[in-house]
């Protein structure tokens, strides 16, 4: 992807590493259409930062497809989506109502992104290059016990990436996951004062450098991401499993 010159649908920018990186690159010289689900808070936007805006629920495939009506109509040169929106909500399994959280969760995180790149898809492959960027998480690599059903959620969307850059493969499509460690935002309810989280400036910093730096890449892995990344590989999973837990004091 180039970091400049694109013309970018970010789905779930109007908060968060998603408002943070559509300001970003519309700054580098890129056409940015974010979609968020409160038309109140694109209206904001609009008005504050000059972002375009687009309404969407992605748990809703009938709004999906007006979406992908309305930008290709008001952008058919659209050559990149970002699949940024997600929910993040503790759960207790044995508390009565967590498995409306696990299905929200899922209904989000999971059919969302899978209902947007099938929209979207047959407009992008049109274009001489296009790339879709998915966003998974740490958690996809070792998950978090407090939230099991978003990290396997991020798992998810891991897999689901890999499979669809090699469906993909000799297309004018690329695809690239982004992995956000722990971030300052208000995903959680609890990331903005977390000490252990990474400011959201510093992040949007590091990952938007890297693809600068490679814009052929796979994965965006900023430096605080890779502890959990390579876990499995480096022998340290069941410890900073037990960790994110709480069970262990964190080193």
């Amino acid at each position: 992807m180039s970091i400049s010159g694109s013309t970018i649908l970010l789905v779930g920018g109007t908060s968060g590493i998603g408002l943070a990186s559509a300001r970003r690159l519309r700054d580098a010289g890129n056409r940015v259409i974010i979609a968020g689900r409160q038309p109140r808070r694109l209206a904001e936007l609009a008005a504050s930062d000059g972002l375009e805006g687009e309404r969407v629920d992605t748990t809703d495939p009938a709004s999906i497809l007006r979406l992908r009506d309305s930008v290709a109509a008001r952008a058919p040169q659209l050559d990149t989506l970002v699949t940024m929106s997600g929910i993040m909500e503790p759960e207790r399994v044995l508390d009565p109502g967590s498995l409306d959280v696990a299905e929200r969760t899922v209904a989000t995180n999971v059919l969302g992104p899978l209902r947007l790149v099938h929209a979207f898809l047959p407009l992008l492959v049109q274009q001489p290059a296009a790339t879709i960027i998915t966003v998974s998480s740490g958690l996809a690599y070792v998950p978090l016990a407090a939230t099991p059903t978003y990290s396997a959620s991020k798992a998810a969307v891991h897999s689901y990436t890999e499979a669809l850059r090699e469906q993909l493969h000799g297309t004018s499509v690329r695809v690239l996951e982004l992995v956000p460690p722990l971030t300052r935002t208000g995903l959680n309810g609890a990331g903005t004062d977390n000490d252990r989280a990474m400011p959201l400036e510093e992040f949007v910093d590091e990952w938007l450098g890297l693809l600068a730096a490679h814009p052929d890449a796979r994965q965006i892995l900023v430096e605080r991401v890779k502890r959990q990344r390579f876990a499995v590989q480096d022998g340290t999973y069941d410890e900073l499993l037990a960790q994110q837990a709480g069970r262990v004091p964190v080193e």
